[in-house]
């Protein structure tokens, strides 16, 4: 897989040069009729409020799988089946340099429980919840193409 470019939030370039990297596994739930999955960031986090695909970061030892299965039961009640990896972005925020590992899901058990006080919503292109994370935004422009439209976002 190719380096993927850095998204500057709020920034300015060049700043991710001496940031470590916080890796985070993150995924993008499908279901049988296409939606896909957006949360809003929970009150009191960083950027609360703006929606994004579910996940979190991976702790010490862990693969993007098992923190991606951890986080998703942890946040919103749910066992997935298989994970299939996807996309890398680097994101340069203010407060952390963020290395999302995005990962397809179209199989999951249990019922969508927010344990951390956040709104859910099943969207298609273009997306209807507003405001949008802004690593969330490549990750929309990646299914547009994917289906061979120019939905705008």
């Amino acid at each position: 897989m190719a380096a993927p470019d850095v998204l500057v939030v709020d920034g300015q370039p060049g700043r991710a040069a001496d940031r470590p990297v916080v890796d985070v596994a993150v995924g993008v739930l499908i279901d049988p009729d296409g939606r896909f999955l957006l949360t809003s960031r929970p009150p009191g986090k960083v950027y609360a409020g703006y929606w994004e695909f579910p996940g979190g970061k991976l702790e010490v030892g862990e693969t993007v799988e098992q923190a991606l299965r951890r986080e998703l039961q942890e946040e919103i009640g749910v066992t997935i089946g298989p994970a299939r990896a996807w996309r890398e972005q680097l994101v340069d925020y203010p407060h952390a340099l963020v290395r999302l590992h995005f990962c397809k899901v179209f199989d999951w058990s249990g019922t969508l429980t927010m344990h951390e006080g956040q709104d859910f919503c099943w969207e298609r292109l273009p997306v209807r919840c507003s405001p949008v994370l802004p690593g969330t935004v490549p990750v929309l422009a990646w299914l547009e193409e994917e289906q061979g439209g120019s939905v705008a976002a």
